[in-house]
């Protein structure tokens, strides 16, 4: 009898194996442009498909803004946004869109150069000071500085405007330029950067006297924090907090302090990583995917010692560009989810992360057939999205009522 319960037991457990994995069923079922290479663990790629329960409603809440790159939420229910030729506006509660605040430093708005960034300082209550990061025009190219400046008390103009950070080496042409900011939990300033693109600057990514391919962390001057990783090494450039990146164009902190960004890869090769002091994530060196040629990229390959394993990646990949941890407050559901825009997906893409790793995808707004710029929470709970286009839209997504 133990006997025939036991075969029983074996058998029952055969004939679920197969509903529990079509209760997995990863979210992208095209074929991988990198069909060889194999994930470092259970989990990497290809998560399970998850889906919101809760009801929700996408509303317009502004038009006519001309390839808006960031969305920056306001305390007075307000939006700055950066248009990518140029300019930044104010856009009010109500949705209406202000002429360009005066004073923003000329940027060179080739390919994916422009005005890029926005990001209130943490005391933007009393001392109205904004962030932004931009493709700074420059004698022999271009490169992404940071400045800041005082946003007037009817968000027309800026005073004070001071660059505070100019990233080196200069370089002539316009990609791969980063760039995302963040404020830390500790005060400092995160800045995000790409390495170029081009094969002789990809170098750079592994290269501590360069900012290219990096994450740097500095104070609300542009100065390194003294606590870097790399201030006392000699050649080493002190912004740099991480290298080893390609083009970081997503980043947010999550709840508990952490700083997460993903970053454009070649084809396959997009990658959520977590972002910890000193580490290096492995670009060009270590990569999923592959050229867009389809050809492999050069010397590198999937895992080597010494080197970060992306948290997860995408192949085939979403492009993504920014990034929002959901702080719960008018989704329960979203709480804790990691929501990014997906460019190439025309999605905004919702992680669900467990225990540091993603264990389950959703794509958002795909009906829409828009490519997802930024993605930010408002003071209100919602999130609040701009559109990739020459005519882009300020959405708002808030449970329905």
């Amino acid at each position: 009898m133990t006997f025939a319960r036991s075969l029983l037991a074996v058998l029952a457990a055969l004939a679920a194996a197969p509903v529990l994995a079509a209760e997995c069923r990863p979210l992208q079922s095209g074929p991988p442009n990198a069909p060889d290479q194999r994930p470092a663990f259970q989990g990497q790629t290809r998560a399970c498909a998850i889906r919101t329960e809760s009801a929700y409603d996408v509303s317009v809440v502004a038009k006519g803004v001309e390839k808006p790159w960031a969305v920056e939420p306001l305390p007075d229910g307000g939006f700055l946004i950066t248009e990518k030729r140029g300019r930044m506006r104010y856009v009010s509660p109500g949705g209406e869109v202000g002429q360009p605040i005066a004073n923003v430093p000329p940027v060179d708005s080739r390919s994916q150069g422009g005005l890029l960034d926005v990001a209130l300082s943490p005391s933007f209550a009393s001392d109205r000071t904004i962030f932004w990061s931009y493709s700074e025009p420059r004698d022999g190219g271009n490169g992404t500085s940071v400045a800041r400046g005082v946003l007037s008390a009817d968000n027309r103009s800026l005073d004070k405007v001071q660059v505070i950070l100019r990233t080196r080496p200069t370089y002539d042409n316009g990609m791969h330029l980063g760039s995302r900011l963040a404020f830390g939990p500790d005060g400092m300033l995160y800045v995000t950067m790409g390495e170029r693109s081009d094969r002789p600057m990809r170098k750079f990514a592994q290269q501590l006297d360069s900012h290219l391919g990096k994450v740097l962390r500095v104070d609300r001057d542009g100065k390194a924090a003294p606590d870097n990783p790399f201030v006392k090494e000699a050649g080493a450039l002190p912004e740099v907090w991480t290298l080893g990146h390609r083009n970081i164009q997503a980043a947010a902190f999550d709840a508990q302090g952490r700083l997460w960004e993903i970053e454009h890869g070649t084809q396959g090769g997009d990658e959520l990583n977590l972002i910890e002091k000193g580490k290096n994530y492995g670009w060009p060196l270590v990569a999923y995917g592959e050229e867009y040629s389809g050809s492999p990229i050069p010397n590198a390959v999937t895992q080597r010692e010494g080197f970060q394993q992306p948290v997860y990646y995408w192949d085939p990949v979403i492009a993504p560009s920014g990034a929002q941890f959901h702080s719960g407050k008018a989704m329960p559901e979203w709480k804790g989810n990691l929501f990014v825009g997906g460019m190439k997906e025309h999605a905004l893409v919702r992680l669900r992360l467990e225990g540091g790793r993603v264990t389950g995808e959703e794509h958002l707004l795909t009906e829409r057939g828009q490519r997802i710029r930024d993605v930010k929470e408002g003071p209100d709970g919602a999130l609040y999205l701009v559109t990739d286009s020459n005519n882009g839209e300020l959405w708002r997504i808030a449970p329905r009522r």
